[in-house]
């Protein structure tokens, strides 16, 4: 490997990675597989495309091109080089708006193009579910298909033309065959086309006729026809087996700006089944599947339960949800009704019973609809969201059959799974005969493994029974190759070796995929190999939810199944230092991997504790974004608490950790002596000065200690309270016009406040978390049992508990238990609220009052990330819908980017400032005089300021300045 290394140090400028961590965080994607790679190049240009294949040829090293990693047969690891496409090599080369097509790099992202396109009136809509991580040189690949192929088509319909290097370094233009090509590749297209002709009646014999047909090569491209031969269209689906794609030009479809949706409720199964072919006929652009058990464990997963709860009606077994996209969205109500009358010529009626219940549920609302689809589209991470050992496992997910077959098809499917003592588990593309099926299995045992291979067996036979495909959209990879010769035949597989032989005749891309490659059930070549262990080691929070070592941390770490959620770059929280960086160690994955690879032993000896975790985790903002956006429930915000402990526990704290941590411990001094506390931010020089011994950046001031801190003796003692408030040290000694708002607006409601308090001559509570921000659990677990004891008596009549500070008030809710898991702090998670919680809660009681005038024409909201994790933001809004005569906005935005200490750190301020210019500043900026910030956050709020030079105020003070005098 240093050999490779050194060839391409001295000529490619892209980011070289040939570390054990950076190669682990490649070794595997969506699939069962890991293969550890050579080395790693991020190519900033084709220049460096070229030299890269250049120096593997000479070297003899396989190459391997890799967009966003979220292959789930195995297409994306190797042991060869990865050039990873997506960190620069991803621009918008050219746009024809008026001849709807456009050329783009291989590694750009489907949402961002599709972004970019949205002014222009274009989209393209091969929809994969993994659009906001899906890069287009991976869908081109794969031969992708997505929800609405039945209008619009797959890859291989929508990619015009590619630019692509052959494995010998030249470079060559693949397209119509209609223009006189250079020499080289006229000797190729001669050949391709001389095998094409050869060939017609078999490749016509064998080739399923289904529409979703993606394994082999696409060499029925190269039969005679009509119109000119496409040889574009081989390269598409050949997985990056054929050639290196540097430039894809796409076919572009206008945007359908309105559709509705209706959805279809049946009482079984394989009554959805039989229902499909009917459904089609009133030419949708999609019909979707959603069995019961993707039902259930969405109704689990916060970020899905109100969908849940607000579109399915009853218990049905299964949901088809169908989509119509009418030009003229006049007819959507007439396509509706429609629906409504063929689902009751079906049989299906609300009021029927047993087989005749059903019907459909119109959802006309564009936000359902998105929300709906976010559900459908996150399907398989639902389904991976499994706690168990066994999982459902992608090896038989996506053959395709045609829809006259498709009840029986799934029947013997089922048949087949229960013969082998395990189930199914059913969604997706039911308007092409193409449906997402995983048997549930446990890959660590050596019984399941066999299971899968009779299953993958049984399975084939049975799509070959009904002349269907068993590669029907997420290609061939490392799991079904093995099987073209069951499927297509000795000769067409000897085609297939052909084609390979003609372009890339020394295997140096992508080998073993497609021919020539190894069985499918290897176990060498598993992510949970034959000598995958994880021997014991200690872990300071509850991981009991889960199996396996450190008290079920195994477990957790192993629930990221590699589908790249985290990596969008747009919507949600997670993952604010990836935005920035776009490495893949930055993100919730790359953590997890790194993770899993430490904890087993495979980046040698005391990996957890090494330099190279601590940087893996050091831009990991604790931002929990995961934690509610990760459909598999990867909470890498905890994960990280139980490396910095383990790290502390061996290297001990630096300066700037202890000064960070123990801030509650030395508050009550330094708040005394303010004037001499805030010395670093007053007197010149000094920040600079101090900069390398505190660690902390002397291009920010430090939160500035307030003369006059909040006392526990300000609030009036209530016999009876309604409400306990919880001051934390942030408000109390640096922001305490907060808490003095909050008397102001809770007495104004006439609501009796008490003030939780410390044992009289102890120091005011805490929650901990900064304790827990340095890996110091059990000083972070003093804090948290101090808090508890005060507060619990109170929870115990019923009363809630309210805070300020998103960060401290929501530790009740997830670090507390999970430190002192049990009944009493499961009981205080319960009662804990934030402030606009509380208000929005009182809704319903006529007996609160809260007047209130509006404070400003318009109000621009910052929610904080541990507000969005924890599900708290739609009663912010809906605590400032009382506002009369106010607009609020909410910045869509990710984190901040302060993070606590995060912005204030040397090593750290810089990405800092980059997380907030991605979406926060510029919207700030954007704002008018008049509208007001508010951010709850005191990290944001800081953040805000110091970007900005605009002052943000929390919810607390704006309701104060709309209370009603």
């Amino acid at each position: 490997m240093s050999q490779l290394s050194d060839a391409l140090k001295k000529r490619v400028q892209g980011d070289l990675m040939f570390d054990r961590f950076s190669r682990g965080r490649y070794a595997t994607d969506a699939s069962l597989y890991q293969m550890m790679p050579l080395g790693v190049l991020s190519p900033r240009s084709e220049d460096d495309i070229r030299a890269a294949i250049d120096i593997a040829g000479e070297q003899g090293v396989p190459v391997l091109a890799r967009g966003g990693g979220t292959s789930q047969c195995g297409q994306t690891v190797n042991e060869a080089l990865v050039l990873d496409n997506t960190q620069h090599f991803n621009d918008i080369l050219e746009l024809d708006v008026e001849g709807q097509r456009c050329v783009v790099r291989p590694g750009i992202v489907l949402d961002d193009l599709n972004r970019a396109l949205k002014p222009h009136g274009l989209w393209f809509p091969v929809d994969v579910s993994t659009a906001s991580r899906a890069t287009i040189g991976g869908m081109t690949g794969n031969n992708s298909c997505g929800g609405k192929s039945l209008r619009y088509g797959m890859m291989r319909d929508n990619v015009l033309s590619i630019d692509a290097f052959l494995a010998d370094g030249t470079k060559h233009h693949f397209g119509p065959l209609d223009n006189a090509p250079s020499p080289a590749l006229a000797a190729l297209r001669d050949d391709l086309l001389e095998l094409g002709a050869r060939e017609a009646a078999e490749i016509g014999a064998r080739f399923p006729k289904v529409m979703r047909r993606v394994g082999g090569y696409n060499i029925d491209a190269l039969v005679p026809k009509d119109t000119p031969n496409n040889l574009a269209h081989l390269l598409v689906g050949s997985e990056g087996t054929l050639a290196y794609s540097t430039a894809i030009e796409l076919k572009l479809w206008p945007l359908v700006s309105q559709k509705v949706l209706g959805v279809c409720h049946f009482p079984t199964f394989h009554q959805a089944m039989d229902a499909a072919q009917h459904l089609v006929t009133l030419k949708p652009q999609g019909v979707e599947l959603v069995d019961a058990t993707m039902i259930k464990l969405a109704r689990d997963i916060p970020m899905f339960r109100q969908t849940i709860e607000e579109f399915v009606t009853g218990k049905p077994d299964a949901l088809l949800l169908v989509e119509f996209a009418e030009d003229d969205p006049n007819l959507h109500p007439q396509k509706l009704k429609q629906l409504e009358e063929m689902m009751g010529d079906l049989g299906y009626s609300w009021t029927g019973r047993g087989k005749n219940w059903g019907g459909v549920t119109a959802v006309p609302d564009p936000a359902m609809q998105a929300r709906i689809a976010d559900l459908r589209s996150s399907g398989l991470n639902i389904m991976m969201s499994m706690k168990a050992d066994g999982k459902p496992v992608s090896f038989v997910e996506d053959c395709a059959v045609e829809l006259p077959d498709l009840a029986a098809y799934t029947a013997g499917l089922t048949e087949i799974f229960e013969k082998h003592g395990t189930r199914g588990t059913w969604y997706a593309h039911a308007s092409v005969g193409c449906l997402h099926v995983r048997p549930v299995l446990n890959l660590k045992l050596d019984q399941d493994v066999r299971k899968m291979r009779a299953i993958a067996e049984e399975c084939f036979d049975l799509v070959a029974k009904y002349k269907g495909s068993h590669s029907g959209e997420h290609g061939d990879g490392l799991v079904r190759s093995e099987f073209h010769e069951k499927m297509f035949g000795a000769r067409m597989v000897a085609n297939f070796r052909e084609v390979k032989k003609r372009f890339d005749p020394d295997g140096l891309f992508n080998p073993g995929k497609i021919v020539d490659a190894p069985k499918m059930d290897d176990r060498r070549l598993f992510r949970y190999s034959q000598d995958y262990t994880v021997p014991e080691f200690r872990t300071e929070l509850d991981w009991s939810a889960w199996t396996g070592s450190g008290g079920g941390f195994q477990g957790a770490v192993e629930m990221c199944n590699n589908n790249g959620a985290c990596r969008k770059l747009k919507g949600g929280t997670m993952c604010p230092s990836f935005r920035v960086t776009r490495e893949e160690k930055d993100l919730t994955r790359g953590r997890a991997n790194t993770l899993r690879l430490a904890i087993s032993g495979q980046l040698g000896p005391d990996a957890l504790t090494s330099d190279e975790m601590a940087d893996t985790m050091k831009l990991c903002v604790s931002c929990k974004g995961c934690k509610r956006e990760c459909p598999t429930g990867v909470d890498m915000a905890a994960m990280k608490i139980e490396v910095q402990a383990a790290s502390a526990r061996k290297h001990g704290l630096r300066l700037h950790d202890r000064l960070v941590a123990y801030l509650p411990r030395y508050a009550p001094w330094a708040a005394r002596l303010p004037l001499i506390a805030n010395l670093r931010n007053t007197v010149p020089g000094l920040a600079k000065l101090t900069e390398r011994l505190s660690g902390f950046t002397a291009s920010r001031d430090l939160p500035k200690w307030n003369a006059r801190p909040f006392k526990d003796t300000e609030a009036e003692q209530n016999a009876a309270p309604k409400a306990v408030l919880f001051a934390d040290c942030f408000n109390r000694y640096f922001e305490p016009e907060n808490l003095r708002a909050t008397l102001n607006v809770l007495g104004a409601a006439k609501v009796p406040v008490q003030i939780a308090a410390a044992p009289k001559g102890e120091r005011p509570l805490c929650c901990g978390r900064t304790f827990l921000s340095a890996g110091l659990v059990d000083e972070a677990r003093t804090e948290a049992r101090r808090l508890v004891d005060a507060l619990l008596p109170f929870a115990e009549q019923g009363l809630p508990i309210i805070g300020l500070e998103p960060s401290c008030l929501l530790t009740l809710r997830d670090e507390i238990p999970a430190m002192l898991p049990g009944a009493e702090t499961a009981l205080l998670a319960r009662q804990a609220r934030m402030l606009e919680e509380y208000i929005a809660d009182q809704d319903d009681d006529p007996a609160f009052q809260l007047p209130l005038v509006s404070p400003a024409p318009r109000i621009l909201l910052h929610g904080h990330c541990h507000q969005k994790a924890m599900g708290v933001m739609s009663s912010i809004e809906k605590t400032l819908s009382r506002l009369p005569d106010t607009q609020v906005d909410v910045v869509e935005t990710s984190c901040c980017g302060m993070a606590g200490s995060f912005g204030y750190g040397i090593e750290t301020h810089e990405i800092s400032r980059k997380m907030a210019e991605l979406d926060l500043a510029p919207a700030v900026r954007n704002a008018d005089k008049d509208t007001l910030i508010v951010a709850d956050g005191t990290s944001c709020r800081h953040q805000v300021a110091d970007t900005t030079a605009r002052k943000p105020v929390h919810v607390v003070r704006l309701l104060e300045m709309a209370l009603k005098q």
